[in-house]
């Protein structure tokens, strides 16, 4: 039988992980808080019309 390409990862690495993830949506939702970053968002999305 061949061996596994890959493991599982371990709990620390899936834990670091979630936490990544949970960092860049909190990031995300701090800028689109912010109003100028709204209407630079929304001028590009405009631009593109």
């Amino acid at each position: 039988m061949n061996p596994p390409l890959h493991r599982a990862p371990r709990p620390w690495q899936r834990w670091l992980g979630w936490a990544l993830v949970l960092l860049v949506l909190l990031a995300v939702l701090l800028l689109y808080r912010d109003p100028a970053f709204m209407l630079m968002l929304a001028d590009q999305v405009w631009a593109c019309f």
